[in-house]
Parts: C-alpha cells; sequence; structure tokens
C-alpha cells in the first residue's frame, strides 16, 4: 500500500508541477509562445507520462474523481479511497508550494491566480457558476468514459496512458476559458490556497462537479457500454 500511495503523491505532484508550472512561468512570458495550447498539451503530458511510470502500481489515478469514479465502476476498491485522496491532495500541495518558491524568485512576481480554478470573476472568460459546473460535470464524465474504455480488457493494450492524456489535453483546450480546468479536486485545492483571487471559497464547485461527473460517468460505462465485457 505504501507503494500505491507514493506513487499516487508523485503522480498528482507532477500533475500539478507541470501542468500548473506551464501555466503559472511559461505562459506568463508571452514571447515563450506557449499560450493556453501549450498549458493544455502539459497537462496532458503530465498524466501520459506518469501513467506509463507509475500506473502499473497504483492504476494512475492522480485525481481524487478518477479514484471516485474507478470505484464506482467497480475497478478499485473503496477501502482504499480516503488514502488514495489523501496522498493525491498531498501531492498537490506540495507540488504548489514548490511552484510557489520557485515562481516568487522573479523580481516584481506576483502569484495573481496562481493557475487556480474559479467562475464569475474567476473565470478567465467570466463565465456563470451554472457554465463552471456543466462543464466540469460533463468533461470529468466524459474522462471516466475515456478512462474506463481505454483500460478494458478488450481494448489495445498499451494504448491507455496515450488516449487519457489526450482526452485531458482535449479537456483543457475546451474548459480553460471557462473556468481554468480542473476536472481534478487536487489539483485545483493544491494551487487555491496560493492564489491572491479569492479562489478558496469557490473551491467547493471544484470538488462537487468532478466528483458528480465521474460517478455518472463511471456508471455511463458500467450501464450502456461495458455490460458484455465486464
Amino acid at each position: 500500500m505504501t507503494k500505491k500511495l507514493f506513487a499516487e503523491f508523485l503522480g498528482t505532484f507532477w500533475l500539478v508541477f507541470g501542468g500548473c508550472g506551464a501555466a503559472v512561468i511559461a505562459a506568463a512570458f508571452p514571447e515563450l509562445g506557449i499560450g493556453f495550447v501549450g498549458v493544455s498539451l502539459a497537462f496532458g503530458l503530465t498524466v501520459l507520462t506518469m501513467a506509463y511510470t507509475v500506473g502499473h502500481i497504483s492504476g494512475g489515478h492522480f485525481n481524487p474523481a478518477v479514484s471516485l469514479g474507478l470505484a464506482v465502476g467497480g475497478r478499485f476498491s473503496w477501502s482504499e479511497l480516503a488514502p488514495y485522496w489523501a496522498a493525491q491532495v498531498i501531492g498537490a500541495f506540495t507540488a504548489a508550494g514548490l511552484l510557489f518558491v520557485i515562481a516568487s524568485g522573479l523580481d516584481g512576481w506576483s502569484p495573481g491566480g496562481f493557475a487556480s480554478n474559479g467562475f464569475g470573476e474567476l473565470s478567465p472568460g467570466g463565465y456563470s457558476m451554472t457554465s463552471a459546473l456543466l462543464v466540469e460535470i460533463v468533461l470529468t464524465a466524459v474522462f471516466l468514459v475515456v478512462i474506463l474504455g481505454s483500460t478494458s480488457d478488450k481494448a489495445p493494450p498499451g494504448f491507455a496512458p496515450i488516449a487519457i492524456g489526450l482526452a485531458l489535453t482535449l479537456i483543457h483546450l475546451i474548459s480553460i476559458p471557462v473556468t481554468n480546468t480542473s476536472v481534478n479536486p487536487a489539483r485545483s485545492t493544491g494551487v487555491a490556497f496560493y492564489a491572491e483571487t479569492g479562489a478558496v471559497p469557490q473551491l467547493w464547485l471544484f470538488w462537487v462537479a468532478p466528483l458528480v461527473g465521474a460517478a455518472i460517468g463511471a456508471l455511463i460505462w458500467k450501464v450502456l457500454l461495458a455490460s458484455d465485457e465486464e
């Protein structure tokens, strides 16, 4: 169990450090040309690389919503859910803290939103709470369908991390303007406490919506798509 939890800690650390790091550091300099497309790709690459690296140890969740969805889908033990969540959140906090220290080494730097998620005034595009709820629920649900489908017994072996990483990239391309993209409560929690924009009071949405979406996605797979396989 210790190895599983450390793998989840490390994977979530890399997701937040790599994905949010691209947003906080690289995307802060327009001359680098990374933009929100580069940030989207960074998040996808973190999951792809760590899924191949430690996925065989812990399952490569790196996300409390994914852990819940896999439990609902019958692919993960409910008894391990709380320890996985703890490891994921700690990994996210550790990455965010280290990223804060590194980024603050630039004279005149201010954390601002610090890659946090939000709606209303905290939405990059000014989208409403309803829009944020819907996009986070729908995209997390689809993410779980991709995860469950690409890791099913009848899927081509060895390609699941690629499908999952590309799905996360696409998810960011869709929803960065709406919520700055969460679909991951640990990722949202880790950076929110370093932001200067009041992200913490809105954290509830970025726990509720991904968890609800994950459960819906798992049920869609289990009831409508996997009945003849599992």
